[in-house]
């Protein structure tokens, strides 16, 4: 059983909107608030690398961090969720428990994952610059994060990394990682793969609902849990109206029997 871990981003959220409300602006009548150069709330920070003893790791696609409510931090390492509590004084965040998934990753994702662990334990000081947040260790590894922009739901390509089934998601069966994604262009046409066939279809999107049109796509054999992806994708996006909600880079697809899917964006 892996030691469960908290991630400190939530606290230095918290130093910096303190810091909002409390610093007075140079030069301004009255004091006014100096704000951050990015907003830390409400963001999506992609881990953009990690440097232990000197050696810099760039982070696995999709690890990053998103603060929501006071204290709490929810994310992915590149494999396997996360979400923690942390506290803070100063500019010292203190790495609290936490909990987080167990997912058998690949071996490179795997090492990464391990030395990010083991970088967010104890104290460590936190440091924003120019949009970009840097913790360090008191050992003076580093962890560098960036501000991700919100992807539009047109021209995005979505790809499809799990399953969902009213509150539940699962991740896509073993061996289709990567290969279902979808296209929707400013013109309405959709293109992309079911998880081995390529298709293509149009979208029409009302309100927070997507109708999607008559699928057509080619009609290559493929392994079997390519093939169920496929037949899962196929019924979700021909069951009519489906419901649509696009969260930072975070797309998810629902009908109305409480089954669809999530996809992600690519690292921008």
């Amino acid at each position: 059983m892996r030691k469960q871990l908290s991630i400190p981003v939530t606290a230095l959220a918290l130093l910096a909107l303190a810091a909002c409300g409390t610093e007075s602006s140079a030069g301004s009548a009255g004091g006014g608030s100096v704000a951050p150069d990015v907003p830390l709330s409400g963001v999506r920070w992609s881990v953009d690398s990690l440097t232990v003893d000197g050696k810099r790791s760039a982070a696995p696609e999709g690890a990053h961090v998103e603060i929501t409510d006071k204290g709490r931090a929810e994310g992915s390492y590149g494999c396997n969720q996360f979400g923690a509590d942390v506290t803070v004084k100063g500019d010292t965040v203190t790495v609290g428990e936490g909990t987080m998934t167990e997912k058998a990753c690949e071996g490179k994702v795997q090492g990464f994952e391990d030395a990010l662990r083991g970088a967010l334990t104890g104290e460590l000081k936190a440091k924003l610059t120019d949009g970009r947040l840097t913790l360090t260790t008191g050992k003076g590894d580093t962890i560098a994060l960036s501000a991700e922009k919100p992807a539009p739901l047109t021209g995005t390509k979505w790809t499809v990394d799990s399953l969902v089934d009213g509150t539940t998601a699962a991740s896509v069966p073993a061996g289709t990682e990567n290969k279902a994604h979808l296209t929707i262009a400013k013109d309405g046409t959709v293109g992309g793969s079911l998880g081995c066939n390529r298709f293509s279809s149009t979208a029409e999107v009302k309100g927070d609902t997507i109708t999607f049109g008559r699928i057509a796509a080619t009609r290559k054999l493929c392994p079997g849990p390519e093939m169920d992806l496929e037949r899962q994708l196929t019924a979700l996006l021909e069951s009519g109206p489906v419901t649509y909600e696009v969260k930072d880079r975070s797309l998810t697809l629902t009908a109305e029997n409480g089954k669809g899917v999530a996809a992600r964006a690519a690292a921008s």
